[in-house]
């Protein structure tokens, strides 16, 4: 691992396969932890699934958010302009600049479950603690502010959005008025098979 100001690189590094994440050679902890570095591809993966079998406006506006959060995260990249940590094996991975770390801003919009995730950023010599913390809190604020916009400005605009002609091309819809979605959908499907 890492401190802020130090630099003690393993010897040699190895990829994960298919991908551009590294750890260190013969190193357990940092194997395992590389694999769950590649989670926000599965957490996409995951919502574009939804989107195209559900084409519910909650879920396509939490990717929107998700998205904004990136493009929030690439600016402040770029105004901070702070280098990864020690210069080392990762400075050809995506930007040359660390702060905040986009990974971790991701994940704690996400859920709880940054903390490891935010671990192994460090441990994997990807990005300090100072790196990840900023990205956490950058992300923390996103997920509040993309909320509270979701629910005080969108969703009122839900109904009109889900009866433009596009949405409706689309099979887009809004149950934000259903009490229980679940309910709802097994008696319509229910009925309808009848």
């Amino acid at each position: 691992m890492a401190a802020d100001g130090q630099c003690s690189l393993p010897a040699s590094w190895r990829p994960v396969t298919l991908t551009h994440v590294e750890y260190p050679a013969g190193d357990l902890s940092g194997h395992l932890l590389a694999y769950l570095s590649l989670s926000p591809i599965f957490v996409i993966v995951g919502f574009v699934t939804l989107i195209i079998f559900k084409r519910e406006l909650h879920t396509i506006s939490f990717l929107g958010g998700l998205a904004l959060n990136e493009g929030v995260n690439w600016l402040i990249k770029h105004v901070i302009q702070e280098p990864r940590p020690c210069g080392g094996p990762h400075t050809a991975v995506g930007t040359k600049y660390g702060m905040p770390s986009s990974h971790s801003q991701f994940m704690w919009f996400f859920s709880v479950y940054s903390f490891l995730f935010l671990y192994l950023r460090v441990y994997l010599l990807y990005h300090t603690w100072s790196q990840v913390l900023y990205g956490g809190i950058a992300g923390g604020l996103m997920a509040v502010a993309w909320f509270v916009f979701t629910q005080e400005v969108l969703t009122p605009l839900f109904p009109r959005i889900a009866a433009w002609p596009i949405s409706e091309f689309f099979l887009i819809r809004d149950t934000s008025l259903i009490p229980n979605v679940l309910w709802f959908e097994y008696t319509v499907t229910r009925a309808e098979a009848r």
